[in-house]
């Protein structure tokens, strides 16, 4: 039986689309998105050296001004900080607060229950299959970004 391959790729839109919509519900309690709470948790993973936006980006991937939009919101919120970076005057450095330590806890169980709840039944040898498989899929899409198609 052969693959069809665009229904594959609408399958793995239709996995991150839900994937954001659950993880929007449960971390809604708490006034935050799916990606607000991903990137306070990465700030405040890092909060012993500062998190600069490029290295936000970096690993998150989306947009300057995605990015921007959303921290910007995390601070009116009251979750992060920013300092200038002493190295750098340039550079900004984002810290958490008191406020983002006291919600660290919740979003690392959210995100840990809905990991859980996407790998369900998947078998060790699986997830290493399925990780190796998105690597793959990742390096191909940044190799064609690279080549101009047609």
């Amino acid at each position: 039986m052969e693959v069809d391959r665009s229904t594959m790729v609408r399958d793995n839109r239709q996995i991150s689309i839900r994937l954001e919509l659950v993880a929007n519900k449960w971390i809604a309690q708490e006034g935050l998105t799916a990606a607000q709470g991903q990137v306070l948790l990465y700030i405040l993973q890092h909060s012993d050296v500062g998190s600069s936006l490029t290295s936000i980006h970096q690993e998150f991937g989306c947009s300057m001004a995605a990015l921007s939009g959303l921290l910007k919101r995390l601070r009116e919120k009251g979750y992060v900080r920013v300092e200038p970076c002493a190295a750098d005057d340039r550079r900004k450095l984002l810290f958490g607060t008191e406020k983002g330590e006291r919600v660290q806890e919740f979003l690392d169980r959210a995100m840990g229950d809905l990991l859980d709840q996407l790998y369900h039944g998947f078998s060790q040898e699986e997830l290493e299959l399925l990780d190796c498989l998105q690597k793959k899929m990742l390096r191909n899409l940044s190799a064609s970004m690279e080549t101009k198609i047609g």
